[in-house]
């Protein structure tokens, strides 16, 4: 797949997933995922897949400091449906992280290893969603608010025309730049900007 190079610029996030370990998948669990991963997932990298794979990977780091985060060992509760906006493409790639689903994941084995009611949706908290340790309870809320990176202001109008099919080669290549320049800026410009990306401890 050839994708624009800051992709490869982003940070990557390493987990071990004891279930790939068990297995013999990943040498001690041990696997990478990286932005390229999250745009395969959805098919298409925007703002607000960039947000997601960000906003995932600065909770786990919240939940686990300097250490591995362990796939399959966190829980993801979304404030909205599953259905409601664009959380459904925000929690595949929060599941990809986390190795969670709802009722659809693993069973498990032995009791160990179970995949299934590690994702909510529907549920009365204060930000967007809620990472939760199962191990030990430990929790972030968190958001990603993209709006605050704004689009240059010849966007809409090109991607209008490019709906439209009205648009000429070099308006939609100029489209495309643009819309993925958005997506660098929420990256690798706004990665650590509070106002972008919110992580709050839950207190317990």
């Amino acid at each position: 797949m050839s994708y624009p190079e800051f992709f490869d610029r982003v940070p990557r996030v390493r987990l071990r997933d004891p279930l790939a370990e068990f297995l013999g998948a990943a040498e001690g669990g041990l696997i990478d995922y990286g932005y390229p991963d999250a745009v395969r997932l959805a098919g298409h990298s925007c703002p607000t897949v960039a947000g997601a794979y960000w906003l995932t990977r600065q909770a786990l780091r919240a939940l686990y400091g300097d250490a591995p985060p362990e796939r399959g060992g966190v829980h993801a509760s979304f404030r909205d449906s599953q259905v409601n906006g664009v959380t459904g493409v925000v929690a595949n790639v929060v599941a990809l992280l986390t190795g969670g689903t709802v009722d659809t994941g693993f069973k498990g084995l032995g009791g160990r290893f179970d995949r299934r009611r590690l994702l909510a949706f529907d549920v009365a908290q204060p930000l967007d969603i809620r990472f939760t340790r199962v191990d030990s309870g430990d929790a972030v809320d968190a958001a990603a608010q993209v709006r605050h990176v704004p689009a240059d202001p010849q966007m809409a109008p090109l991607m209008q025309r490019c709906v439209a099919g009205e648009a000429s080669a070099d308006e939609a290549r100029r489209f495309r730049e643009l819309w993925q320049d958005r997506v660098r800026r929420v990256l690798l410009e706004h990665g650590d900007d509070p106002a972008v990306f919110v992580i709050r401890r839950v207190e317990r």
